[in-house]
C-alpha cells in the first residue's frame, strides 16, 4: 500500500508539460491567421478602389478622341526657373523670401520666348515679390494669389495666355 500511495504522489507531484507551450502556439497561429486575413482585405477592398479609380481615370483620359473636342487640354512644358531670393517689404527689413518655380506654358515656341525674355522675365519677379510684406505670403490664400500674379506678370511679358500656371517648388519666408 505504501507503494500505491507513493505512485499517487509522483503523479500528482509532476506538472503538466507543454500547457504554455500549447498556448504560445495557438496564440502564434491565430495571429498569423489574423495578419493574412488583414491582408487580404487590405488587398480585396483598398487597392482594388484605387485601381479601379486609376482605369477610370484611364478610360475618361481616353474617351474625348472626337475631332470637335476642343475642351482638352494638352499638358504643358514645365520651365524651372532660377532661384530667387528677395527682402520682403516689412518695416524692419529683417525678413527675406526664397523661391524656387517652375512655370508652365503651352508649347515650345513658348519655352524658347521665355528663354529669350529671361531677364525680363527675373525682373518682373524679383520687384514683384520685393514688393510682398510678410502678411502677403503667410498664408495659403495668399500663396495661392501670389500664383496668379505671376501668371499674370509673365503672360504681359510673354504675351497672351503663353503661360497656363506657375508652381513652387520651394518657398521659405525667413
Amino acid at each position: 500500500m505504501a507503494d500505491k500511495e507513493k505512485k499517487d504522489q509522483t503523479v500528482e507531484e509532476q506538472p503538466k508539460k507543454g500547457g504554455k507551450l500549447k498556448w504560445i502556439i495557438i496564440l502564434l497561429v491565430l495571429v498569423a491567421f489574423l495578419g493574412a486575413g488583414g491582408f487580404f482585405a487590405y488587398q480585396h477592398f483598398f487597392a482594388s478602389s484605387k485601381e479601379g479609380a486609376a482605369d477610370a481615370n484611364a478610360t475618361e483620359e481616353a474617351a474625348p478622341t472626337d475631332a470637335n473636342a476642343t475642351n482638352v487640354t494638352m499638358p504643358g512644358q514645365l520651365v524651372k526657373l532660377d532661384t530667387l531670393v528677395v527682402n520682403l517689404a516689412d518695416p524692419l527689413g529683417r525678413r527675406y523670401l526664397k523661391v524656387t518655380m517652375e512655370v508652365e506654358v503651352v508649347d515650345p515656341q513658348a519655352v524658347a520666348e521665355l528663354d529669350a525674355a529671361m531677364p525680363k522675365v527675373k525682373d518682373a519677379l524679383l520687384l514683384l515679390l520685393s514688393s510682398k510684406t510678410f502678411a502677403d505670403v503667410a498664408t495659403m490664400d495668399k500663396k495661392l494669389e501670389l500664383k496668379l500674379q505671376v501668371v499674370e506678370r509673365l503672360n504681359q511679358i510673354l504675351g497672351k495666355s503663353k503661360v497656363r500656371d506657375v508652381y513652387f517648388t520651394e518657398f521659405v519666408v525667413q
